[in-house]
């Protein structure tokens, strides 16, 4: 073997008993705090001195990949959702993280090795998603989750290339808005004067809170002197765990003896989601007869009422479990004979009314909440409105301007 002397550290180049040639080159140091010594072997001096020039290049660059643990995807995206992701981010985020890796990426991708995985093979996952059936919204929220979670992996020098950032995210169409018309609201509320928490679905349609704005409501919550509902916290979905000992033979949410591990309600996740919103006189007069049902629930509950000081209560006091109320909207809209829609458009439609009747636009985003580098956008998908929409708005301005009294106070204002 041929081989020179070279100072610590410099890199070496020689030619092995196998008749190849060799070199070594120091890009760092190990976590145990010995230089991490690169080996590169080709059949040439001349081959093996270009591979150690563009190494050292690379370590001057510090984009050598980091020594020490081969990651799969699996392994990594593992590692990242647990033991990063999970400490820095909402119960809501993590969520859509677990579900992305678990569920999608890890399925799909998994086997790959970190530093092989290639843009096309997560183009090609992507298009097998939604052959497949997923919606091309559940394909680009892998996307963005495989995006995150590698941008981690190149900021640890785990891999040098993020190829999600190369790789053509799955096209987004934006979802169109499709508000309730006034006489679909009115049906709404109608039929919701039948049910419990009546209060519930007006302040959806006139206020436009969202789902977790609107269960997180507590009475401290309401200034009934001012007119004001201050929106400061969210409604998180309840994680369950065993409190059988895992042997009911469920799952855990089914679990007779289930304890719920998630805190009930976490801080809103903007400045801008953090807003007081002016209540209409019949809304809040529609508030203090709840408060008064809830009231006449309390003292038949007696000892089963768990007193929380939420708007929105089980009988019993509890919050309002969010996929329970998701299936309440959708039983109120099937016994109200309205289509079939989210409850999420009952914000839209709260957002609709507010621009239509020429709300000013910052008035908008502080009662919708929305954060000022997006606001302008929402606004532009909120405009685009169905003819049917924009005929019942310049009725209801009509019956405003030259209507008869009846027909003015009548209609969408006897519900909001």
């Amino acid at each position: 073997m041929t081989k020179s002397r070279q100072p610590n550290g410099a890199s070496s180049i020689y030619l092995g008993k196998d008749g190849r040639w060799h070199g070594r080159v120091t890009v760092g140091t190990k976590d145990d705090g010995t230089p991490d010594r690169r080996h590169i072997g080709r059949k040439t001096r001349a081959e093996v001195t270009k591979a150690v020039r563009e190494l050292e290049r690379q370590r001057d660059a510090g984009s050598v990949r980091k020594a020490g643990q081969t990651w799969t995807v699996t392994t990594w995206l593992t590692h990242w959702v647990e033991n990063i992701a999970a400490l820095h981010v909402s119960e809501n985020t993590i969520d859509g993280y677990r579900v992305a890796v678990y569920h999608h990426l890890i399925p799909g991708v998994g086997a790959h090795r970190l530093a092989k995985l290639e843009p096309e093979h997560l183009e090609r996952f992507y298009k097998k998603m939604q052959d497949n059936g997923s919606s091309a919204g559940t394909a680009h929220q892998a996307h963005r989750t495989v995006r995150t979670a590698l941008n981690e992996a190149v900021r640890r020098r785990h891999i040098t290339i993020n190829p999600a950032t190369i790789a053509k995210a799955p096209r987004l169409e934006e979802e169109e808005v499709e508000p309730y018309s006034v006489e679909e609201v009115q049906r709404i509320l109608l039929e919701a004067e039948r049910h419990r928490n009546t209060a519930r679905w007006v302040i959806a349609l006139a206020l436009g809170l969202r789902q977790g704005e609107a269960l997180g409501l507590q009475w401290t919550d309401v200034d009934w002197e001012a007119g004001v509902i201050r929106v400061s916290r969210g409604r998180l979905r309840p994680r369950y765990k065993h409190g059988c000992g895992d042997r009911c033979g469920r799952k855990p949410g089914y679990c007779p003896q289930k304890i719920n591990t998630r805190r009930e309600t976490k801080e809103t996740k903007s400045r801008a989601g953090k807003r007081p919103i002016g209540v209409p006189e019949e809304l809040m007069k529609l508030l203090r007869r709840h408060k008064e049902e809830q009231d006449r629930e309390r003292r038949l509950a007696r000892d089963l009422w768990v007193e929380k000081g939420y708007v929105f209560t089980s009988p019993t006091g509890e919050p309002l479990n969010p996929n329970t109320d998701h299936h309440k909207w959708k039983d109120l809209l099937k016994a109200a004979g309205i289509r079939e829609g989210r409850l999420h458009d009952a914000r839209h439609t709260a957002g609709t009314v507010l621009l239509i009747l020429g709300v000013p636009d910052v008035v908008v985003d502080a009662i919708m909440g929305w954060e000022p580098g997006k606001s302008a956008r929402m606004r532009r998908r909120y405009q685009h409105l169905t003819s049917r929409v924009l005929q019942d708005t310049a009725d209801r301005i009509g019956s405003l301007l030259w209507g008869s009294a009846d027909t003015v106070n009548g209609g969408l204002s006897q519900g909001s």
